[in-house]
């Protein structure tokens, strides 16, 4: 049959990104691999191709064709059609997006890895998790996904899983690509890259420019949207050798954003009334960050060993200006509670009225303050990982190990000013600016791991264990501080055991454990401990190049589980850290897809995606903590939806193509126990289809329209940290591409 092209060059380029590097690839395949194909399947990490996976973890690879469908900027939306994957939406760009695996809290994503080509990427993964940083995804080639057994290799946290993303490889030839759309909510997008290898030597450019007005209504106008842009550069030489191969690489990226961010929501009636509505009191909420990447990889192989080393340094720096509440004093009032319940009485009332702008503030406790979060952070390292594939007592091992010395640090700069509501506009009240939060937090962590497969038959055993030593320090630096330092120690090992048994050629069964791990912050007292686990997962899989199915159950039976408060949870500035005690996460993933061939030159492809999960704490406490509150044996867990479901239906032919998602959400509750502002509080379920079309000129290149929320359906998808916020409406957008 016939296939479109476009979806040609992109498997091509697919195959070229996505061969695979572990016990799956076979000693022949190895063979025929060019030093450079080698190479770039290390940088990306999953292995993927027409045969059964005999991974004994679970693993979700999201090549280069299933991203060019619907030529999605927003991670989410990328993510939902991935199993076991739990979001809280936020700004509705994914500007700074909320993700957890298997019931992890997804505040800020920071209960998971976040790598790019395969380096941690968080600003300062260990000092501070919570990733106000995320990379541009339509730079990207593919995503990868680790939960389970799989994400032992892959730390500091392996209570949940490890996002992988994949930028562009270097091309072996004239390759280059021109990208550009518009849409509605005055949205903009241009995208190009350019790259060659002539000899020995390669080279790649990229660069991506995004913007929007926003979709939200300022009251009293002005703009909701954002800017950011991302540019890339690689160099590339490839070394052969008569007994070894070796490939160095630089990567250089430069990235900035400005977007009219708010932290401020609606109460529920102004959500019924125009869920896109924005208060006057955040006119003038800003993000401003940049940030600066350097990578150098250095690749060596033989017949049956391969070493790859980076070395990274990752530079964020960003200042974050926004509503923080009222000034309080002789009446205190946080805007969670007021947005809650505006017509509770009197005080209420008068502060929402303040907030909208309807009346002018008076009383000194009716100030406004805003805060500037001004926070760098770095974070630099050196890892090497090493696959050596070998014969020992008749049996085949795949044996990899790997270790990183890596070091990060947060600075926070924090200042706070007070503002006057007057007619509807912000004024400031003329006191100078107040520093608020001034401290650094810095840690030091070397990281090992060691895992064997061993493969006799049908049958695949994989033992490895993962160490983590960490040093971090933390110092309050405010003149008036009597507590200046605090030094701590974490050292743990982490064991994991995974097994898969081939039934045939198309089918397997496969189970894994592993201890999970989570630290706590350099700041955080020693009497906070470390969130624990131990995660087992049982399933099958099955895959006959034609249709493939693969059904997963999952059970984390957390010891101790570790919550904090951030701004976009609770509207802290203090980052303080909760224990929870013991709770269960049970769920079950499936996945499965099949391609009919409706004639000659049409095929549909279907693909679906389903997530149960229930949760539930073991003991009865009360916690400070505004998502927990006081919590009765038997709570869920919060924004952790039972069902989730993904489906996906093509038509494609030869010059064109046609997609649609559809994708449905449950309900989520806010907070777990009682006694806390979101207590009851529950986010209604959602219902979401995109769709998406393309037609190919060939030479004269390619036009798409894509429609996303085709029905225009919107829900409260949180009320954190202060008040209703909506999904993202319909967006319709078209663009056109040019390869060349």
């Amino acid at each position: 049959m016939n296939s479109h092209p476009l979806m040609k060059k992109l498997v091509l380029a697919s195959a070229i990104q996505v061969a695979l590097t572990t016990s799956a690839i076979a000693a022949e395949d190895q063979a025929e691999k060019t030093v450079n194909d080698t190479y770039i399947e290390k940088m990306q990490i999953i292995g993927r191709d027409q045969k059964l996976s005999r991974q004994s973890g679970s693993e979700t690879l999201i090549d280069e064709l299933e991203l060019e469908q619907f030529k999605f900027d927003d991670i989410n939306r990328i993510l939902y059609s991935v199993p076991g994957v739990n979001i809280r939406e936020e700004d509705g760009y994914g500007l700074r997006p909320n993700i957890g695996f298997r019931g992890a809290t997804p505040e800020r994503s920071k209960k998971i890895n976040i790598m790019e080509d395969g380096v941690l990427i968080g600003p300062a993964p260990y000092s501070a998790a919570s990733a106000y940083y995320f990379p541009m995804t339509a730079k990207m080639t593919s995503i990868e996904v680790f939960k389970g057994p799989s994400a032992i290799k892959y730390g500091p946290n392996t209570v949940a899983g490890s996002l992988n993303m994949v930028t562009r490889a270097v091309p072996q030839a004239s390759e280059g690509l021109i990208d550009v759309s518009a849409g509605s909510d005055g949205y903009a997008k241009a995208h190009g890259y350019y790259g060659n290898t002539i000899g020995n030597f390669g080279f790649l450019i990229e660069g991506v420019h995004m913007r929007a007005d926003g979709f939200k209504e300022l009251d009293g106008g002005g703009d909701t949207g954002f800017e950011k842009s991302d540019v890339m550069t690689k160099l590339r030489y490839d070394l052969a050798g008569e007994s070894f191969d070796q490939v160095f690489e630089l990567k250089l990226s430069y990235a900035n954003e400005t977007s009219n961010e708010t932290y401020l929501g609606l109460s529920d009636e102004d959500f019924a009334a125009s869920p896109n509505r924005r208060y006057v009191a955040s006119q003038l909420d800003n993000m401003d960050w940049t940030h600066k990447q350097f990578q150098f990889n250095h690749f060596i192989a033989s017949d049956s060993l391969d070493i790859t080393t980076r070395v990274y340094r990752n530079e964020f720096e960003r200042a974050w200006y926004k509503i923080n509440g009222f000034k309080g004093g002789l009446v205190n009032r946080s805007l969670q509670e007021i947005l809650a319940d505006p017509d509770k009485d009197e005080t209420n009332a008068r502060f929402y009225q303040i907030l909208t702008g309807q009346q002018d503030s008076v009383a000194e406790y009716e100030k406004l303050i805003l805060g500037n979060n001004d926070r760098s952070y770095y974070s630099q390292g050196i890892q090497s990982d090493l696959s050596w594939r070998f014969e020992l007592g008749g049996l085949q091992h795949e044996f990899q190990s790997g270790v990183r010395f890596h070091q990060d640090q947060i600075e926070r700069n924090h200042t706070t000013d007070s503002y006057l509501m007057q007619q509807a506009n912000l004024v400031t009240d003329g006191n100078p600016t107040q520093a608020s939060t001034t401290d650094r937090e810095k840690v030091d962590a070397w990281s090992v791991y060691l895992q064997d497969t061993i493969s006799w038959n049908a049958l695949d055993v994989t033992a490895g264990v993962r160490g983590e030593y960490i040093d971090a320090k933390y110092q309050n630096r405010a003149p008036d501080s009597e507590e200046d330092y605090l030094n701590k120690t974490t050292r743990i090992w982490l064991p994991s055991l995974s097994v898969f048994y081939s039934l045939s050629d198309n089918a397997g069964l496969l189970f894994g454990v592993h201890e999970g791990f989570l630290p706590t912050s350099p700041k955080q007292d020693p009497s906070i401990d470390v969130e624990s686990s131990i995660n087992y997962e049982l399933g099958g899989r099955y895959n006959d190049g034609n249709f493939n199915f693969e059904l997963i159950g999952f059970f984390n039976d957390i010891g101790n589980l570790k919550e904090g408060c951030q701004f976009s949870s609770c509207g802290s500035d203090d980052d303080t850290e909760f224990n929870g005690g013991e709770v269960d996460v049970i769920g079950l993933e499936l996945t499965s897809g099949y391609r009919f061939d409706l004639s000659d030159d049409i095929e549909l492809p279907v693909s679906l995606s389903y997530t149960y999960t229930q949760s539930e704490f073991k003991t009865s406490f009360e916690s400070g903590f505004d998502m927990w509150g006081d919590v009765e044996a038997g709570d869920e867990l919060p924004y952790l939806p039972e069902n989730q479901l993904s489906l996906n239906l093509g038509l494609v032919s030869n010059n064109w193509d046609v997609n649609m998602i559809v994708r449905y959400i449950d309900e989520m509750i806010e907070a777990s126990g009682d006694g806390v502002v979101l207590s009851g509080s529950v986010t209604e379920a959602l219902t979401v289809v995109d769709m998406s079309a393309s037609y190919d000129f060939n030479e004269y290149g390619l036009v798409y329209v894509k429609a996303d929320n085709v029905f225009d359906t919107q829900e409260i998808v949180s009320r954190r940290p202060y008040g209703a916020r909506p999904s993202k409406p319909q967006q319709f957008q078209v663009g056109y591409q040019y390869r060349f």
